[in-house]
This record gives structure tokens, sequence and C-alpha cells, in this order.
């Protein structure tokens, strides 16, 4: 098990800002776990209790909506916090977060963060950084939603896993994701998604193996409309 001050992850956090003896503490109390592709690491409407710092992995963030589907709010990655939200509202978690590949993560206990969040100012100050920066965000993606079309979304998407996650040596994009996970992610019928990568596909702007995705022609997935 690692401490919390040798690992490099922190850097890519609010945690960066937390004194060697804040760290030294958090460490000795944390738990760290191994969590499977699939499995659901929170759910809605649970009392979380603490955060996540996500280790190795990447999991989806995601909200029921009305008509009982998940929409994906976000894609979290090695380096991110998940649940300080729900802490500082001191309210139950309004999403789920999911596994898509499997991952290494460190849960750190509520009553220790809250007591870094009350006496390290620099700490509570990065948090609501990373919070505002997450709002910031989330008012992008209504407004993608409002202003956008289907194509436009789902070329973005594309977009955004290729430039996050990067290419294996076949240069397929990194994280596979299920045509569903990306019309949760776009906001449409899983339909219409696997229509409009079938056309971009005989427009040579991606190819396909399987469920994995080549991008082609970025500049051509830029300029959908």
């Amino acid at each position: 098990m690692s401490n919390c001050e040798q690992c490099i992850v922190r850097q890519f956090n609010s945690l960066k800002s937390l004194t060697r003896e804040e760290l030294v503490r958090i460490s000795n109390c944390k738990v760290s776990k191994t969590i499977k592709k699939g499995e659901l690491i929170f759910d809605e409407g649970e009392n979380v209790n603490g955060i996540y710092c996500i280790k190795e992995g990447v999991c989806k963030l995601t909200k029921l909506s009305a008509n009982g589907k998940d929409q994906i709010v976000k894609l979290v990655v090695k380096g991110d916090l998940v649940g300080q939200r729900s802490l500082v509202s001191e309210e139950v978690t309004n999403l789920s977060a999911t596994a898509l590949s499997e991952m290494e993560v460190c849960f750190i206990p509520k009553h220790e963060i809250m007591t870094d969040l009350h006496e390290n100012s620099n700490f509570s100050m990065d948090v609501l950084q990373h919070m505002a920066k997450d709002l910031r965000e989330a008012d992008n993606v209504i407004v993608n939603m409002a202003q956008k079309s289907v194509r436009q979304r789902l070329a973005e998407a594309l977009i955004y896993v290729h430039s996050a996650f990067g290419t294996n040596e076949d240069g397929m994009l990194t994280i596979v994701l299920s045509r569903e996970d990306y019309a949760n992610i776009v906001g449409t019928a899983t339909e219409s998604v696997i229509r409009i990568l079938s056309q971009f596909k005989k427009d040579s702007f991606i190819s396909t193996k399987g469920k994995q995705i080549k991008i082609e022609d970025l500049g051509a997935l830029r300029r959908v409309e």
C-alpha cells in the first residue's frame, strides 16, 4: 500500500494542498480497493461518507433520468477525486459511479477530510475551485444539448475520448465504450448512435473493429454539423 505523501496521483487533485502531516494522517486511515470493470463504486441516493481518489482506471458518473435511462454526466480518470460534492453539501449522492475498466481507488473517510476542510484553507479553496470547474463543464453540456445536433455531440464525444485517453498500438481508442454508453453521453437513443457511427464510417471519419473505434479523420469530425 502506497503512502499518500509519496503518491504521484495526488498532484492531479486537491490533495496536493494538504501538508505532509495531514497526508500522513490520511494515509493511515484510507482504504485501498480494487474495483472490477462494470462494478458499482457507489449508487445514486447513497451516503458516500467519504471521497474516492482514483489511482488507476476510468469510471463513469451517471444520473438516472425520468425515462429510466442513465445519462452519463462525466468520465472520471486517474487523479480525480469523486464524492467531494455530496461531502460538502452533506447530502446523499445524486450520481452513480461505475467502473469502465479495472480500477484502483483509495477511500478516505468523511471525518478525516472534513477536519482538513475546516483547518486548511488552501485545501478548501482547491476543492471549491474543482467544484466550480465541474459546474462550468455542466453548463457547457446543457448548452450543447440545447444547441448542437446529435451528430455534433457524438463527434465531440469521440474527439473527447481520443484527446483524454489516447489510442492503443493499433490506433484504436483506448477506452472502449458501448454504443449505449455513447448514447448516454450525448443524450439520444442507442439506435441513433449506431446509425450515425455507420455514416461516420461510410464517410471515412472513423473505422471500427467490433466495439473498438479508430478515428481516421479528426479534422472531419471537428467540422461535423
